[in-house]
């Protein structure tokens, strides 16, 4: 009998250790997750009231530059392109070529006729040449002794018209032949002085001003030449190739037609939307961050560096099927630090720090 009491004996105290070891584990894993959960609470508090304090906003991500897009002055045929997606550029490098022989060949025949003006310029200026000159002066000298002659015989016709041994009508043909002399010597002298003399006034500025045209040709033939090469306006790299050797090109105010893309990759930016509720909040220098699906949660620092003027419909597009499209937002610009690699058009999200916000150290 006193066997069978002490096993239950033992057996009552058994369970009730058990009991209360299962009590302790349950309280103590209660606490412990109560623990847990207020620190996650905490924690997320915390987070919340981190990013309540962030301007956030849709973003797409361009060079310093902006997208530079080239095309051609001209229509016509691209004779060459001479870059690739990707390349390096240099400013006032030629990047493609359109076909122009035809425009060459424009300026190499406004080029001789501005020779041919200035030759006739110097012509009027100079005159006559030395040969034409001693020419002139030979027939002067001729027609001077032909008059003089012609004035001796009439003397000697005259003396004897009054011996009464020559007749009345070969004194009057003596006396016409003198004066048809002495108009041919008026006409050598008056030649000669013509020759001889400086260019009038009139003749120089007409041959002046047919310079001055021949040279305005020249330079407009030149210019259109120079519209056949596409060159470069800045040092940056080709973002987009559009146009290859041989294809046309076309000039269009209504219809754009560019035959490269091109940036100054250098400094990139962020071009951001800004909700009109937040624009009160965002200001020139405020740092900021821009994360993108791509690469996961690495971000990418920067700060504000202009903030628009004007409100204006989103340039952005989330695709998200709840985004509000009818919101208007402030453009604002955020300039990444050096050494951002990020692709040309990519869509992030753009977070801005408020002032005295504390994450900006949390990089």
């Amino acid at each position: 009998m006193s066997i069978e009491f002490s096993i239950q004996n033992l057996l009552q105290r058994r369970i009730a250790w058990t009991v209360g070891l299962g009590v302790f584990l349950l309280t103590a894993s209660w606490m412990i997750a109560s623990r847990r959960a207020r620190e996650s609470q905490t924690a997320s508090a915390t987070v919340s009231h981190r990013e309540q304090e962030l301007i956030a906003g849709p973003g797409r991500v361009e060079p310093y530059s902006e997208d530079i897009k080239i095309g051609s002055e001209l229509s016509g045929r691209l004779k060459s392109v001479n870059v690739e997606e990707g390349d390096a550029i240099d400013r006032g490098e030629v990047l493609a070529e359109l076909e122009n022989a035809d425009y060459r060949a424009e300026v190499e025949s406004a080029r001789a006729n501005v020779v041919a003006k200035e030759a006739t310029l110097r012509k009027v200026i100079n005159g006559a040449r030395h040969q034409e000159r001693a020419e002139a002066w030979s027939s002067v000298d001729e027609a001077k002794a032909v008059m003089e002659n012609a004035q001796s015989e009439l003397h000697r016709r005259q003396e004897l018209f009054k011996a009464g041994v020559v007749s009345r009508e070969e004194l009057d043909r003596y006396t016409s032949d003198g004066a048809v002399a002495k108009a041919k010597y008026d006409a050598a002298v008056e030649q000669h002085a013509l020759i001889d003399d400086q260019a009038r006034e009139e003749d120089q500025s007409l041959a002046e001003a047919d310079v001055k045209l021949a040279q305005a040709q020249l330079q407009e033939t030149g210019a259109r030449y120079e519209k056949t090469f596409i060159r470069s306006p800045i040092d940056g790299i080709v973002l987009r190739k559009h146009h290859r050797s041989g294809e046309s090109v076309s000039n269009s105010s209504t219809t754009p037609d560019p035959v490269l893309t091109i940036g100054d990759r250098k400094t990139l930016r962020v071009r951001v939307d800004v909700d009109e509720t937040d624009v009160s909040k965002v200001h020139v220098g405020q740092r900021a961050y821009v994360t993108a699906d791509a690469y996961g949660t690495q971000k990418f620092w920067g700060h504000v560096v202009r903030v628009g003027q004007q409100l204006g419909p989103k340039n952005v597009r989330t695709d998200e099927p709840t985004e509000k499209v009818d919101t208007k937002i402030l453009e604002t610009l955020v300039e990444l630090d050096s050494g951002s690699q990020l692709p040309d058009g990519l869509r992030v999200d753009a977070f801005i720090v408020p002032e005295g916000g504390d994450l900006a150290d949390n990089r």
